[in-house]
C-alpha cells in the first residue's frame, strides 16, 4: 500500500486532497499546525500529524515519525491581499517563509529517501496567479513564482533519478478560506479604493469558469499516479483558460 504525506490539510485543497486519496485506498499522512483528527472520516489508513512548514524542529520531527512514503504534496501556504506600495516587509517575510522557505524545507527533508529509493512524486501546489499579473497580490505572487522557478529546476535535476516533480495550479476556487484567512494591508487606502473595491467583487463573484477542491485533488492524483502526466497542471476551468 502506498502512502502520501499532504501539508496544510486543515481545510481547503490539503483536506480535499487527502479524502481523494483516502478514498483510493492509499496511507494518508494528513499534517496541519494543529491537529485536527474529526476533519476526514476514521480510516486505519490515515495518520494526522502535527506540521508547521516554518519551523525546522516541526519539519524534522514530522520526517522521523513518517518514515518512507511514496508521494509528497507540498500545499501548505498563506494568502495576502495588499497594494504593493503599503506591503510590510514582515508581511513579505511571512509569505515567503510559509509558501516558497518552507516548500523548499519540507522537499528537503523527503527528498533523500526518494532518491535513495529512485522512486517518488513530489506535487508542489501554486497558483494559477503566476501566469496572468493581478493587482493586489504581488506579494503572494511573488511566493508562488518562486516555488514555480524552483520547482522546475529540481524536475531538471532530477529528470533521471526516477522522481516525478510536479506543480498544480489551482484558479480562483470560492470553497477555500483563502478570502477569509488572508493577510490584509493597505485595502483602506484612498488612493488604491477603486481598485480594492472592483477587486473584492471579483473575487466574490461565482458566475463564469471557477476552481473547486476536487478540481485540484484530481489534479494532484493524476501528478502522483499517471506517469504521462506534464510537469505543470492547471486545476480548474479559469486556470485551464489562462494556461
Amino acid at each position: 500500500m502506498k502512502t502520501v504525506l499532504i501539508t496544510g490539510c486543515s481545510s481547503g485543497f490539503g483536506l480535499e486532497i487527502a479524502r481523494h486519496f483516502l478514498e483510493r485506498d492509499w496511507q494518508v499522512v494528513a499534517t496541519m499546525r494543529t491537529p485536527r483528527e474529526d476533519l476526514l472520516p476514521p480510516s486505519e489508513r490515515l495518520r494526522v500529524l502535527a506540521l508547521d512548514v516554518t519551523d525546522p524542529e516541526s519539519i524534522r520531527r514530522a520526517a522521523e515519525a513518517v518514515g518512507p512514503v511514496d508521494a509528497l504534496v507540498n500545499n501548505a501556504g498563506v494568502g495576502a491581499g495588499a497594494p504593493f506600495e503599503f506591503t510590510s516587509p514582515a508581511l513579505a517575510r511571512e509569505l515567503f517563509e510559509t509558501n516558497t522557505i518552507g516548500t523548499m524545507a519540507v522537499t528537503q527533508a523527503f527528498l533523500p529517501q526518494f532518491r535513495a529509493r529512485g522512486s517518488g512524486a513530489i506535487v508542489n501546489v501554486t497558483s494559477s496567479v503566476t501566469m496572468k499579473a493581478l493587482p493586489l497580490v504581488s506579494l503572494y505572487s511573488a511566493s508562488k513564482a518562486a516555488v514555480n522557478a524552483f520547482t522546475e529546476s529540481m524536475a531538471v535535476e532530477l529528470a533521471s533519478s526516477g522522481i516525478h516533480v510536479h506543480l498544480v495550479l489551482p484558479g480562483r476556487s470560492p470553497e477555500t478560506r483563502f478570502g477569509d484567512n488572508a493577510r490584509r494591508e493597505g485595502l483602506d487606502s484612498d488612493a488604491y479604493a477603486e481598485l480594492v473595491q472592483r477587486m473584492l467583487s471579483t473575487f466574490t463573484e461565482t458566475s463564469g469558469p471557477l476552481t473547486y477542491a476536487k478540481d485540484v485533488a484530481e489534479a494532484v492524483w493524476r501528478a502522483v499516479t499517471d506517469p504521462a502526466a506534464p510537469m505543470r497542471i492547471p486545476a480548474g476551468k479559469d486556470a485551464e483558460a489562462l494556461a
